[in-house]
Order: C-alpha cells, then structure tokens, then sequence
C-alpha cells in the first residue's frame, strides 16, 4: 500500500501555470497534479516503477472506501425517500460516477461538478500520507514494534475529534485528522500478521476504546524465523503464533538494528533490523515486499476497515452530516462579511434581498448553498461567525441584521474577512460589503496567507467610493473610500482571483447579481486578467461546448470601452447593452457582459481601451475542472512528491 517503508517513486507531472497578463511577467514553475472531472477518470499519484503500479496506495485504499461508503450513503436516502438508486456499488466507482447518483434527484439540470467532493478526498488524502512525512519513526502511527496498544490510542482519539469537529461543523479539521487516523488503521493490515492468521475481516476493536486487545504476543514471545528465500519470505512467521493466534508486527529502524529477541521485523532496504537474526520483514507494503504475496488481501482489509470506521462516523453524525463531511454538494456556501455601521443600512437590504432570492429560487436543486456563513463587523467589535445550512434560519439571522452606530471612518474589515476564511469551507466565494476603509491593515499578509492556503474566492463590494460626503434620511454620515484605501481591497480580491465591485449605493442591487451567478453549482473561471497600469489591450480566450452560462465582468474607469469578436467575426462595442454577441448591464466600475455564444465555439477576443487600471474575468459553467497542488520532490526513504509549503520561488523572464 503506499504504505512502503522502502516508498515507491512517483511520477512527477509538469503542467505550465495558465498565463495571465501583469505588469511585471514574472512565472512561477508549477509541478502540478491534476484531476479532470471526467467520467470514470481518476489520476492520482503513481509509481515509476511499472511492478509497483500493481501495489495498492494509502490514497488508493482511502479513495475507494470514501466513495463506496458515500455510495451507500446516498443509496440509503434515496430508499428512505422511496426513490431509485440505480449505481453499483462496487469497486470500480469515480469521484464522477457517485456524485452523479448522488445528485440525481435534483430538480435542475446542472452541470455536474466534482470539486468540492474530490478536493475533500484530496484533503484527507494528503493528511493520511502526512504520517509518513512528518512521524515517519513513531511505532504506534504505523502498528510497527507491535505497538498496538499507542496505535489503538491514536485511532480512537483521532475518532472522538472527528466526530467533535463535526458536532461544531468545523468539517475541514475533522477531514485533516480522518485522513491521519485512516492512514493508521491502513498500517495495521499491512504491518502485521492480522492477513497470515487467515483473518477476513476487520479488527474492528481497534475503532472501539472500551474493549480490550486480546491474544497479543507479549515481550518475551517469539514471533519469526529467519527468511529462507532472497527476497520473499512468506513461511518466516512461527508455526506456533499462527497456531495460537497471536497477533504481533515488525520491528523497524533506520538507525539501529537492534530488536527483541526472535521479534519478526517489518523489513526492505531501509530497515537495519530486518538484517540480523532473525533476518527478513513480514510487511505487505507492496507486491514485492517480504510478504508481499499477502499485498492484495491486507489492501482489501484496509478498505474495508476504512469502511467500518466511515459507518461509525456515519452513525454518530448522521447521513446529513457525513455527505458534508465528504463536501458532496454541488453548489458552494454563501458567505457574507457585512459591515453593520449606521451608513451600511442600503447595502445590508442589498445582502438581505439578494441572500432571500438564492433561498427562496435554489431550495431542494443542486444551486442551493451547501452552507450559510455571516460575519458582521464595525469598529471595534466584529464577529462572531454565524453559520447554519438550513436556509429560513438564514433568513432570520440575516433579518435581523442592523445598522447602526459608527464614529471614526475605518472599520474592522479585515478581522472580519480573517474570521469567514478560517470558518468557511475550502473554495468558499466570499462577499465582502462596505463602504469604510479597513482600520486593521497590519492583518493584510495574514488574509492573503488564509486566502492562499484555502483558495478561497473573495468579493469586495465597495459603496460610495469618491463619493461626497453625504447624510442619509437618519442624519447619519456616509464614509468615503478614496482610491489608496480602495486599493487594499482590490490586492486582496486580486490574490484571491475575486474583484473588487466599486458601486453607489444606489446601484448596489444591480451589481449583486454577481453573488447570484458565482454561488451556482460548477462554475469555472475561464480566463482572468489585471491591467495594470492600464492600456489598450486585446484579450483571447476560448468558449467551448463543454462550457455553459459564460459571463465577462470587466471592472475599470467610466471611461472604458470595449469591442467584443466571436470565432465567427461578428462583433459588438461596448455602446450596444443589447447585442447579437451579449447583454450587458453598467454600474459603478462593473460592466457584466452575459454571452450569446449560440454555436460559435472557438477563440473569442475582447478589446479593450482604456489608460487606467482595469481586470477582466471570464466565467461559466461546466463539469470539467482541474484541482492542483504545488509540489515538492522529495528524496530518501519516503521519496516521492509532497504538497508545497508556503508560496513557490518566482522566476523572472527578462524579454
């Protein structure tokens, strides 16, 4: 399983990053690993070596009891709710296959997408092959040394987190630690002689804390014999512990072959105690390791382990909740960070009337939000983190909102924002309303930190900004935004692939119509560019028939026009809001372009005039997506390639 101590190598995949036009050209060099939401295709990493890709993987063993468990899962409330459920459950299933059974009771025809579901596998994926990373000698996370009892430990405290963070709906760490344990769990069929005593089924005590571990081979009891064969030996276990049914693992050292007297070893290259008496390992990591002809049936194990923790989990939270532990929603939660200060009163019936028509249109379809997230704010206070996924509790919380008070002019934006990332979901599209400037601008590299590791999309609506001074039917003060405090939100949105709407707030219902077309189901950014300094600029990009619902949001100075040409040649100019290539709707800096493509699939342009600062965004809907982590080679006894810390070292291209 990759489970090896002695690692197998993994390909390494180099895709170039999607090029995107900046004042400085500087290009990072990606390593990237992609996932295609096609049908039955699931890329993952492989080994180099052609007789490895016969051994199964810790990713492998997770992937494949998520998606039967999910299956089930969804398979059960389809019976409950007297409906078909047509989906073999077997061992052949895709990310795209169950999430399609899973979806198919939905009221709208959609497309399918599979981010969510398959960046949540990915998720716990990586925190499984983590444990090798990072606690690569620590016995108990890998059942070697015949620690069972710190393995059994592990497991059950590991579960009593999960099912805590589950209770808070903090599903990202209880994801993190499921990963970690499962990759435990996994170790226990591979490691020991649980496959060699002739078991079929899971140890499933090592999921229950108040049993005990019974027949262990103690300290004093030998469990091997020296190998006889070069390479494999299956026959080195003692007649006598198979006898008896004593349970025991391998001992493993890089440094010291030291071991107890007669204890078996895990063995391969890399193990020192595996060298002396007596010689060899029983591990099943792989098809060529000691015991590598029991690799399959331990691989199996492991699965249905995995299982029989996941229906444990399952039964403690609810169907419910375990399909949004696995992020199986088609569209993401909406987020709202709201400035509550008596000005803000406009913008927060903006919020309430464009949050209770994502309600009332998407409820019981794919489109309704998998999560509802609220964060208010002003000066000094802000917060708490208000969430719930039943919408009219939504719609009661978000009525309730208030505007009032207010003195000096920046508010607590920023902390505002840090509490949405650290609480909504990966991915989660986050809108941002204000008309201040932040006052906590120290918290800026901490924001673009969360915004980087959650990939988070971040929408700032800004009101007023330039405007006069001015007082509202309350006699209270509108704030003013000028451009250098406005520039903290578009570096922001910029980082984060989101924009910065600068609206009177009088125009604000019109530009919410961009929270309305971002928080549907499968929406993919086609093409994203920022100007800056600005300059006439003509931009390609492609419209495809797998590629549905395309909108441009060109965000710039009044001044700015544009002459939008098809593949086909038609045009149309930025004087025409309704033509034969777009309908398009203006307010404050936001032109929304909706195309027309028909079937006019192929390269489209934009041209753009302008001499100030602009950015330009394509959107659509569609299935077919790519997820991707940024990776490091790493050497040694567990090479392969691991996710990238941090940001990746700029290189500069000097023309």
């Amino acid at each position: 399983m990759g489970l090896k101590r002695e690692h197998q190598k993994l390909k390494e995949r180099k895709l170039k990053a999607p090029s995107s036009i900046m004042a400085t050209r500087q290009t990072a060099v990606f390593l990237v690993v992609v996932v295609l939401s096609l049908p039955g295709l699931t890329n993952c990493f492989l080994p180099i070596n052609s007789v490895d890709e016969l051994s199964s993987t810790h990713r492998g063993i997770t992937q494949k009891a998520i998606l039967r468990k999910t299956a089930e899962v969804c398979r059960d409330i389809a019976a409950t709710e007297g409906r078909d459920f047509s989906l073999k459950i077997d061992d052949n299933l895709s990310v795209t296959r169950v999430q399609r059974a899973c979806s198919s009771t939905s009221k709208s025809a959609s497309p399918i997408s599979t981010d969510m579901f398959q960046t949540a596998i990915n998720s716990m994926s990586k925190s499984n092959a983590d444990v090798d990373r990072s606690l690569p000698l620590e016995a108990e996370y890998h059942f070697d040394n015949e620690a069972f009892q710190g393995g059994r430990t592990i497991i059950t405290e590991g579960l009593f987190s999960v099912k805590a963070n589950m209770r808070q709906r903090n599903f990202a760490a209880a994801r993190q630690t499921l990963g970690r344990i499962c990759h435990t769990l996994q170790d226990f069929y591979s490691h020991s002689n649980w496959v060699e005593l002739g078991k079929t089924t899971p140890y499933s005590i090592l999921i229950r804390p108040d049993e005990p571990l019974e027949n262990l081979a103690g300290p004093d009891i030998p469990t091997c014999k020296s190998c006889t064969g070069a390479t494999m030996c299956a026959d080195n276990i003692l007649p006598e512990v198979l006898s008896r049914g004593f349970i025991t693992s391998g001992y493993f050292d890089i440094f010291s072959s030291v071991k107890p007297a007669g204890k078996c070893s895990h063995g391969g290259q890399a193990d020192k105690t595996s060298t002396v008496d007596p010689v060899g390992g029983i591990n099943k990591d792989g098809v060529e390791s000691g015991h590598g002809s029991f690799h399959d049936r331990a691989a199996n194990l492991a699965v249905d382990a995995t299982m029989e923790l996941l229906e444990d989990i399952r039964v403690a939270a609810g169907d419910r909740n375990f399909l949004q532990l696995m992020a199986l929603s088609q569209a993401p939660a909406l987020c709202f960070v709201i400035d509550t200060t008596g000005s803000m009163r406009d913008d927060i019936e903006s919020a309430k009337a464009v949050s209770f028509n994502i309600i009332d249109i998407r409820r019981e379809t794919q489109q309704e939000p998998s999560e509802y997230i609220l964060v208010p704010f002003n000066d000094p206070d802000f917060g708490p983190v208000i969430r719930t996924t039943d919408a009219d509790t939504f719609k009661v919380i978000i009525n309730s909102l208030t505007a009032n008070g207010g003195g000096d002019n920046p508010e607590m934006s920023l902390s505002g924002l840090q509490l949405a990332l650290t609480a909504a979901p990966p991915s989660s599209d986050i809108f941002v309303f204000t008309d201040a400037p932040a006052k906590d601008v120290h918290l800026k590299d901490t924001v673009t930190a969360l915004i980087e590791t959650t990939n988070s999309e971040v929408n700032f609506m800004l009101t007023d900004v330039l405007s006069r001074r001015r007082r509202d039917s309350q006699g209270l003060a509108s704030r003013v935004l000028n451009v250098g405090q406005t520039q903290l939100y578009r570096d922001l949105a910029q980082t984060s692939g989101g924009q910065a709407i600068e609206v009177p707030k009088s125009g604000l219902p019109l530009a919410t119509a961009v929270i309305e077309d971002l928080t549907v189901s499968a929406v993919v950014t086609v093409f994203q560019a920022v100007i800056n300094p600005g300059r006439p600029e003509n931009l390609a990009f492609t419209v495809d028939a797998l590629i549905n619902n395309m909108i441009i949001y060109v965000t710039g100075a009044p001044s700015l026009t544009f002459t939008l040409t098809s593949s086909t040649g038609l045009s149309q100019t930025s004087s025409q809001f309704n033509g034969p290539l777009a309908n398009f709707t203006t307010v404050g800096n936001l032109r929304r372009i909706v195309l027309i493509t028909g079937n006019q699939t192929g390269l489209w342009n934009i041209s753009i005039n302008s001499n100030t600062a602009y950015t330009v965004k394509v959107t659509g809907q569609s299935s077919v997506n790519f997820i991707y982590d940024l990776v490091d080679v790493q050497e040694g006894g567990h090479s392969g390639v691991v996710p990238k810390e941090g940001r990746p070292i700029a290189v500069i291209w000097k023309q």
